[in-house]
């Protein structure tokens, strides 16, 4: 790549200001010119990286801030690596997903076609896919959708919204797993680990099959998996899917029992409970901790 930075080809990332968004600027800014896209100017902004506002929920909004990188740019734009995104941790639907994660995609596609851009890589989730249909049965590309809650279909509803907007631009959808790092920035792990180390009775059930596994994925490789998509743009198909996450997936058992080992320095016990039990659970967790414990001894003393 050049190292002029006016003749870089340039990157547009939306989020840009978030946890994979600063990363993966940082991993990209040496051999393409990086403009941000979020909803503010960032606390502690990357040096070489320009941010224009955005608000993906404005259709005036999004046509400017397009046109206002297109014209920092000052030429092609060679990919826009789309982050942003609606996200909650409570499961439930919100229309956010719909304003934020669907038609702020739509909004975006259609700004882009007036400027033109050469590849748009949007980032999804594993979770649209179906559970692995056996024990040992990888998922590919082609395995079912089945997203089971909310996040998950938003991210599902938009990609089918990229293959009808999509126009001539070359379009790239990777399917991340969860993402971490050194500081734990991954909410289920972090939530796990919480839960453990303050011993709640939810760190001692599981509903469903503690065989069963979350991929993930380091961030580091997500960073190196972009940096490498965006190199490649003009040798990828016109529409492409990939999953990106690591070879191994450790079971949720595995992780229970390691993390157990390193807070506590114990043989961490988890109770599997079949699927009917799991408003039981869900009523459970409100309960105070005391009646928990007692009914973990008495489960385990059964077991015993």
């Amino acid at each position: 790549m050049p190292n002029d930075e006016s003749n870089r080809p340039t990157v547009l990332i939306t989020g840009s200001s978030g946890f994979l968004g600063e990363a993966i600027a940082r991993g990209l800014r040496d051999r393409y010119r990086v403009i941000g896209l979020d909803v503010a100017q960032p606390k502690h902004p990357i040096q070489g990286v320009e941010t224009v506002e955005i608000d993906l929920t404005s259709d005036e909004s999004v046509e400017g801030a397009v046109r206002q990188a297109a014209s920092k740019a000052g030429g092609p734009i060679a990919s826009v690596i789309h982050l942003a995104a609606y996200y909650d941790t409570t499961g439930e639907d919100n229309p956010k997903y719909e304003a934020v994660t669907v038609q702020g995609t739509r909004r975006l596609l259609q700004a882009l076609k007036a400027v033109g851009a050469e590849q748009f890589v949007f980032s999804s989730t594993l979770l649209v896919h179906a559970p692995s249909p056996g024990k040992g049965v990888r998922i590919d590309e082609d395995s079912p959708l089945d997203p089971p809650w909310a996040y998950p279909q938003s991210k599902a509803d938009t990609e089918e919204l990229i293959a009808r907007e999509r126009g001539d631009v070359r379009t790239v959808i990777l399917r991340l797993a969860g993402v971490y790092d050194e500081d734990c920035r991954a909410a289920f792990v972090a939530q796990q680990i919480a839960r453990i180390f303050e011993r709640l009775p939810t760190a001692y059930l599981f509903t469903g099959d503690l065989t069963a596994g979350q991929p993930y994925l380091h961030k580091d490789d997500l960073v190196d998996a972009i940096m490498r998509t965006v190199d490649r743009r003009a040798a990828l198909p016109e529409e492409t899917v990939m999953l990106i996450g690591e070879e191994e997936t450790p079971s949720y058992e595995e992780m229970q029992k390691r993390i157990g080992r390193l807070i506590h320095n114990e043989e961490w016990r988890t109770l599997s409970l079949p699927k009917g039990m799991t408003k039981a659970g869900a009523w459970l967790q409100t309960e105070p901790r005391r009646v928990f414990r007692r009914l973990i001894d008495v489960s385990y003393a059964a077991m015993a």
